[in-house]
């Protein structure tokens, strides 16, 4: 079976973000074990823009300007993607514009506007309209769309986490992946099932945007009509066929999170752990507390941090 990214992209991926940042953290949740299961927590909030987003968005924006003249770089997005490509921009050398939705988390777009990148709001709280305007304004000759659900190249870049964790705990049994537009979890994936097949690889999304977990469990894309979540990156409505038949060859079970496990498992990183985690970041978490414990040693993705001052008085931290 042919599992994309391949293992030599992933490699090249890995080299060229070594010039950008060194390896993150894999710590034990002392709080979180139960039985005789063990819960590794791996931290992406201490990544420039504080999330796993730049793995991609530089290797992705790297490797297109190899191969094509770029003046310009565009992107859609709920926040990470977006200050990723911004970050990725600027170390490249070129100018970037990111399409946001109405209302994005304000963290975030402050992020992308202090990188320097500009913002254009779409009048819409629905990436489905971002992603419209974007590849409508990347029309244009030298601009290049830089699109983290449809890039072939950009799963690359967060498969290189697979690589990581691997190599941190070469014992694991099972990883915990968050689901948004899958580029994550099809590069963790890709990494895992082609060095230690037998490791569980699980997919999360929240209870109210469910789209590529019907998509999985379906066979086929399966679009929902709202995506209404406070998991902003988790938010998408609107699955592509490619990555649904992706996912299906790398992921072993899919997990739904309701808003208030996430807003639970925010809290209880802060307070036991002390690791600050968006709700998309913290839902592997809430997945894996809802899961009935198994021997074995679970590996929770903890993809941002980029948190809100609303969200946490939400959450009580």
């Amino acid at each position: 079976m042919t599992i994309a990214p391949d293992l030599s992209t992933i490699r090249e991926a890995q080299m060229l973000l070594r010039n950008y940042f060194g390896v993150t953290p894999l710590v034990k949740a002392r709080s979180l074990a139960r039985a005789e299961e063990e819960a590794w927590l791996k931290l992406e909030t201490g990544l420039p823009t504080g999330s796993f987003k730049p793995r991609g968005a530089l290797f992705g924006l790297a490797t297109a300007m190899k191969r094509e003249n770029i003046e310009e770089v565009t992107a859609c997005s709920t926040g990470n993607h977006g200050a990723a490509v911004a970050f990725a921009a600027k170390a490249l050398g070129i100018p970037a514009t990111i399409f946001l939705p109405e209302n994005p988390n304000p963290v975030k777009r402050k992020k992308i506007e202090d990188l320097g990148a500009r913002v254009v709001m779409t009048g819409s709280t629905d990436l489905a309209e971002a992603s419209r305007r974007a590849s409508e304004y990347s029309a244009r000759p030298g601009v290049y769309f830089l699109n983290d659900a449809t890039d072939p190249v950009l799963p690359a870049g967060p498969g290189t986490i697979g690589l990581e964790v691997l190599d941190q705990l070469p014992d694991l049994t099972s990883v915990f992946v968050p689901m948004g537009d899958t580029a994550l979890i099809r590069g963790v994936g890709a990494a895992v099932k082609q060095l230690q097949p037998s490791v569980r690889i699980v997919g999360v999304q929240a209870e109210r945007a469910p789209s590529y977990v019907l998509s999985w469990r379906a066979n086929k894309p399966v679009p929902t009509d709202s995506c209404d979540t406070c998991a902003d990156g988790l938010a998408t409505r609107m699955p592509d066929a490619q990555n649904v038949a992706a996912i299906r060859k790398v992921v072993d079970d899919v997990v739904l999170v309701t808003e208030e496990q996430m807003v639970d498992a925010v809290r209880r990183l802060y307070l036991d752990e002390s690791v600050l985690a968006e709700p998309s970041g913290a839902g592997t978490t809430a997945a894996w507390l809802q899961q009935p414990p198994v021997s074995g040693r679970a590996v929770l993705l903890v993809t941002g941090g980029n948190i809100s001052d609303a969200f946490r008085k939400q959450a009580g931290i």
